[in-house]
This record gives structure tokens, sequence and C-alpha cells, in this order.
């Protein structure tokens, strides 16, 4: 009988361990694409959109050919890679260099700053940029450029800064904000188009008064890696800015006049707690004509 009693206390809890490997491993390995809509009366035709983040230079079969096919398929129009592509420890930048020059094969490539891109060039980002604006993508940092994409007029800007003054008390007045930052987003509101922000942190946008000042239509983020840890029913266990189960962290969200769409992105780096039931997204982003 003791036996028994001991086979039904340990197989269980086996089948838990297995259960916790195979689900991280599913969240390092096995790709997921995600759709999400988003509708605007600035567009007169259909969009589609590839958002990636957080690759961490990982990498999805050999030169990251299994994500690189998974990207074709969804015959994109335009591609934005939204930060953390490398390790603020990598050795190189070969993996996202090899990326970049692959996915422009496919569609224009759009390319802002994380955290890491960051900390991998001292704050000193400029040789880096050039290396991937030479792979053949367009980077933004403090800066935009007016496209054509389908016809559509569409202007996209790229930061990395907080869109508020770091005060305590997150204002958006132009006296307590960094002169560069209140400058660049007074300029890149400053058209009727369709605004598009890349920035690898949704916190840029979500604190204080930022959503509410600034006329950006839509924003496109990673950072979060969907919370890191995602609980069923729960969600999202945690993120840097946002602290335990975040409020903004994996998904499409109005927030006052801005729409931010964060990805969970693809990868992470050496974390304390793995990623877990949180498989890599290749975000797929349609934008549609309609009302706002």
């Amino acid at each position: 009988m003791k036996k028994i009693k001991k086979r039904f206390i340990i197989l269980p809890f086996l089948l838990l361990i297995l259960v916790g490997i195979f689900q991280i491993y599913r969240s390092y390995n096995c790709l997921t694409v995600q759709e999400y809509r988003y509708q605007t009366d600035k567009i007169s035709s259909q969009i589609k959109m590839i958002v990636l983040s957080d690759l961490h230079n990982h990498e999805f079969g050999e030169d990251n050919l299994t994500l690189i096919s998974k990207v074709r398929k969804q015959e994109p129009d335009a591609i934005f890679l939204v930060g953390d592509f490398l390790n603020a420890s990598s050795r190189d930048s070969s993996v996202v260099i090899s990326l970049v020059e692959k996915l422009t094969e496919i569609a224009p490539v759009y390319f802002s700053l994380g955290n890491h891109e960051v900390e991998f060039t001292g704050e000193e980002p400029d040789a880096l940029m050039e290396e991937i604006r030479n792979a053949g993508a367009s980077v933004m940092e403090l800066s935009y450029i007016d496209a054509e994409i389908r016809g559509e007029s569409i202007r996209i800007g790229g930061m990395y800064d907080y869109a508020f003054a770091l005060d305590g008390n997150n204002t958006t007045e132009k006296d307590h904000m960094d002169p560069k930052v209140y400058s660049y987003l007074t300029d890149f509101q400053d058209t009727d188009g369709l605004k598009i922000m890349m920035a690898h942190r949704p916190d840029s946008f979500i604190f204080g008064e930022a959503s509410k000042t600034w006329d950006v239509d839509l924003i496109l983020s990673g950072h979060d890696h969907g919370g890191q840890i995602v609980l069923p029913f729960a969600g999202g266990l945690w993120a840097p800015d946002q602290g335990w189960f975040p409020e903004y962290v994996h998904g499409l969200y109005q927030k006052d006049k801005i729409e931010i769409l964060i990805t969970s992105g693809l990868g992470s780096q050496s974390e304390t707690l793995p990623r877990f039931n949180n498989p890599p997204e290749i975000a797929v982003l349609v934008i549609e004509p309609g009302q706002s």
C-alpha cells in the first residue's frame, strides 16, 4: 500500500515537471503567428505589416530561416523591427544584420532601438545604426520618414526615450521635458496622415499625460516579453516598468487617444525566470480603412 501511495504522489509531480519543461521549450522555439486588426479613416486601402521584437540574438533555424520563411508566407507590405534584436552582452551584431538583409528581400524594413541595442553600444548607437542601414533597413531614433506603402502616405517614426518628463509627475509640459524629445514629438505629430511610432518600451507612452497629449495614431512596442511568464486566466506576470501583473503587456490596446500594439516578442535574454507558457510571436498587423 505504501508503494502505491508513493506512486500517486510521485507521478503527478513528474507530470508537472514534464509539462513545465515543454512549456519552456515551446516558449523559445515554437513560433506562432498572431493577427491584429486596426481601423483608421486615414487610409483607403488595406495594408499588412509584420511587427517583430525581442529576438535577443536567438535563431529560429540556421540563419533564422524558419522565422524568415514564416514572415515571407504572410506577404507583408512592410516589416517593423522594434528593438532588442541582440543582447547587451552580444559579441557582435551578426545575427541582427543577417536577419535584416534577408527580411529586406521580402518587404521594406523599419528598425528602432531597444534597451539592449542602447546598452550594447554604450549609449552611442551610431555605428550599429549605420550597420543596420547598410543591411537595407530604415533606422529611426528621434527621427521619422514619410513613407508610401500601397499608395498610402504614412509617417513612420522611432524613439527609445520616454514621451514625458522623468520628474516624478510624468508631465509633458515643455519646460519639464527633454528639449530634443519635446521638439521631435511636436514635429512628428504635425501631419494629417497616419502616424505610426516605433517605441520599444510601451511604457514610453502609457504613463502620465503622454497618451492624452501626443497626436500619434499607433504605437508599436515589445520589451515586456508578454509578461515573461504567462499564467492561465491571470495573464503576464511581470513587466519592467509596470511591475506585477501589468495591464499593458500583450495585444492591441486603446490608451486615451492612442492605440498601442505590444508584441510578446521572439525571445528573451538570460533572465532569472525563463519565458513560460509564452510562445514567440510574429505579430501581423492588418490596417484597414474604417473609423478610427
